[in-house]
């Protein structure tokens, strides 16, 4: 039993399988995707998804700014250098200050599997520099099937979820709604959001005016709700037509680590999808898509001292709409699969400043980003190799209301060519080059803070030539899995403090980096999983008016590890290590800190009673140790002591973490 779990793994970039089951998934894997499975079955210890991935993948890094909604860094890249999608659709938040990533509109009790491609080898989406994140939620079954979980934790964390799906050969639906709060959090000190800051107010690197107000000390760090529906109706025996919509409703989020926090933060997705097999000898399957994203995310000072006098608050309103369509075709030619298709893109952008709810400054003037994209792709099968190559073409404009800034236009050619190589049943060789790129967005191009354009409007795209290598391997009782990766990065867009206005710039760079992954079975029972990773990123140059030539974000060495203990598909006992180097290359000039290594040990238990209940307990962090695994790179606001050379504030990992959860199944 626990052999065939083992050589699943094989099939996986970094798995940490959670759980017994690892669920059923629609889904090739190929030797340059990473697959993070069940996510919705095994990660339900909260609904933050960057959290998940952090812990599961060691490429994967976390930005923490608040219990919930974390950003991730994937290969030492983070924003819009990594492409996020949900069931197809290309998601942005509204907050220019990362309060509300992509991967946060999505909650992991709704996430079937998600797919991490790392590198340029990816053409069917728009802007996929680095990394292409592919979020797959649940699907509608066929027989009734549904989940009540109940989860409970440390800090008054609470939460609620099921799903219920059914239907039959031809209709098929699915419902999931989930309500989920938690108290601020302690770090290992004992200190919550509270206490945080009054230790860095302490040590001169947070204002007084940053604390909370008395009255608001011990508000919770966040509510969330969620509801998703979906409808799949199978039209004709070759063709099926999917609608899903998709609601998450956020309050009073906190951000102890800003000035400001989200009074609220809501997002609606809807999609609708078209699939039909075998139209004739040039049609296997062709793919039709149309889809929105809407997020509405205020945030203010009300709760902080600064706006102890009521005429002071500050509210800082952000919008925005995504738009899109795509569609594709895919044929079989002798020994090649071939998809060629097209997409639409347009997003817009609306930010402005409040005080004390008067209409003040415009943050983010209405700003529009249209992208035409053409893309073609060609899998070609020969005996023991088999070669991937892509193509795509983006005509890009951006443009904003604000007439004293221009409009700016992209052109990009982009492909990649990756070869795998099939020595024998057990052993890989795979190799790829390629090129892509990603345009600024408006942010980077256009926002106006304090006065002054912070934007540059006269950047480019940023294009990235990479070459990974890599090798698998399966033995009898292990698998082993590595690769390498050298990535040049022209015209990269840093973020330069130095400056006092125009502080995003163009700067040629490099990042390299390793992973390795692997799973070993000791007895029966008994079995091991591994991985651990490295970048380092370096600038062509300093900076205009710097010295530092370290690229920014760039983590550490990270390593996860687990053993695990399944008896009779039961029980499955779980010790993960999560461990990282400290940060000795970082971005001094602008804002990044020296981070000491750290260590974690995680536990977690989950039985079956039966057939329809499971609990599962879990301990994180079970040594109480203080920690922080996310800088300070000055391109988010941070909150910052006065002077010159003053730090700015850490923001702390949890503490020890008590949980169980309660699921029952029908």
């Amino acid at each position: 039993m626990n052999k065939i779990i083992s050589l699943s793994f094989a099939c996986v970039l970094g798995l940490h399988a959670a759980g017994a089951e690892l669920g059923t998934i629609d889904v090739e894997e190929k030797v340059d995707t990473e697959v993070v499975k069940d996510v919705s079955g095994e990660d339900i210890k909260s609904a933050d998804l960057g959290e998940a991935l952090f812990k599961q993948s060691s490429t994967v890094s976390m930005v923490r700014r608040s219990g919930v909604a974390n950003d991730i860094i994937v290969r030492g890249q983070k924003k819009d250098n990594i492409n996020v999608t949900i069931d197809g659709m290309k998601i942005y938040g509204a907050c220019p200050n990362r309060m509300d990533p992509p991967i946060s509109h999505v909650l992991t009790n709704n996430v079937d599997y998600i797919e991490l491609n790392d590198g340029p080898f990816s053409v069917e989406d728009f802007g996929v520099l680095s990394a292409d994140v592919k979020i797959h939620t649940l699907k509608p079954s066929e027989e009734t099937t549904g989940e009540f979980n109940l989860g409970f934790g440390s800090w008054g964390y609470k939460k609620g979820a099921f799903n219920v799906s059914g239907g039959g050969d031809k209709v098929r639906f699915l419902l999931s709604a989930s309500a989920e709060t938690s108290g601020q959090y302690e770090d290992g000190d004992g200190n919550d959001f509270v206490g945080q800051i009054q230790r860095n107010i302490d040590e001169g690197t947070a204002p007084a005016m940053a604390q909370f107000q008395p009255q608001y000390q011990d508000l919770d760090a966040y509510s969330k709700k969620t509801v998703m529906g979906k409808l799949f109706w199978e039209i004709a025996d070759n063709q099926e037509l999917r609608l899903s919509y998709t609601g998450n409703r956020s309050d009073d989020v906190l951000y102890p680590s800003s000035s400001m926090d989200a009074i609220y933060d809501d997002s609606d997705l809807f999609n609708i999808e078209y699939s039909a097999k075998d139209l004739g000898k040039y049609s296997k399957t062709l793919d039709l898509q149309i889809y929105q994203s809407t997020v509405e995310h205020p945030m203010s000072t009300i709760y902080r001292m600064a706006a102890s006098d009521p005429t002071k608050e500050k509210t800082h309103k952000l919008d925005t709409k995504m738009q899109g369509a795509k569609i594709k075709n895919s044929f079989d030619v002798d020994n090649h699969t071939i998809t060629a298709g097209i997409d639409y893109s347009l997003r817009n952008w609306d930010g402005r400043m409040y005080m004390n709810g008067t209409p003040g400054m415009r943050t983010i003037w209405d700003a529009d980003t249209k992208d035409y994209g053409f893309f073609a792709k060609d899998n070609i099968k020969m005996n023991q190799f088999e070669l991937d190559l892509g193509i795509r073409y983006d005509d890009t404009k951006i443009t904003t209301a604000d007439s004293t800034l221009q409009s700016n236009d992209y052109n990009e050619l982009t492909g990649y060519v990756f070869g795998t190589y099939h020595a024998d049943e057990t052993t890989k060789y795979f190799a790829g080059v390629g090129k892509s790129s990603r345009v600024p967005d408006a942010r980077e191009l256009y926002i106006k803070m304090k006065g002054k354009t912070v934007g540059n409007p006269d950047l480019n795209n940023t294009i990235n030539y990479e070459f990974d290598l890599g090798a698998e391997k399966k033995f009898e009782n292990a698998t082993l899995k590595g690769k390498v990766f050298y990535s040049t990065l022209k015209d990269f867009i840093a973020y330069n403090s130095s400056k006092t206005q125009n502080n995003f710039e163009n700067v040629d760079a490099t990042i390299w980096g390793f992973e390795i992954s692997g799973t070993y079975v000791l007895s029966e029972s008994f079995y091991v999983d591994f991985a651990a990773s490295k970048q380092k990123g370096e600038k062509k140059h300093p900076l205009s008016g710097q010295t530092d030539k370290d690229l920014p974000e760039i983590p550490p060495f990270k390593f996860n590890a687990a053993l695990n203990y399944q008896y009779d598909e039961s029980l499955l006992l779980r010790a993960e290590v999560v461990a990282a180097d400290k940060w000795v290359h970082f971005d001094y000039d602008n804002g990044e800190q020296e981070l000491d290594a750290y260590a974690v040990l995680n536990l977690k238990g989950t039985k079956s009673i039966n057939k329809n209940l499971e609990v599962t307990v879990g301990v994180d962090n079970v040594f109480d140790k203080t920690y922080a695994l996310s800088n300070t790179y000055k391109d988010l606001t941070l909150l910052t002591g006065s002077g010159i050379e003053a730090d700015t504030m850490l923001m702390n990992e949890p503490g020890r973490y008590i949980y169980t959860n309660i699921k029952y199944k029908f």
